[in-house]
């Protein structure tokens, strides 16, 4: 079985989803760790932990767009 060839990860050249990603990995001391071994090195609690606040802040980020365009209405 061949082993699949990892992409060098180009930190300024990301999609905003995956700065997102980079960036609270970073927060949570991961980044590290990801870019030696890859996403596939993180524990089901520490990737959890990035999607769990990944969701928080993409749910915060939609109701500050809902209140910046009620605030636009009015």
């Amino acid at each position: 079985m061949s082993k699949k060839k990892e992409k060098k990860i180009d930190l300024n050249n990301l999609k905003p989803e995956e700065e997102m990603k980079y960036e609270i990995a970073r927060e949570l001391g991961y980044l590290d760790k990801v870019m030696t071994s890859g996403w596939k090195s993180l524990t089901a609690k520490e990737s959890g932990r990035i999607g769990g606040i990944i969701t928080k802040k993409k749910r915060e980020m939609k109701q500050k767009a809902m209140e910046n365009q009620s605030d636009v209405e009015s």
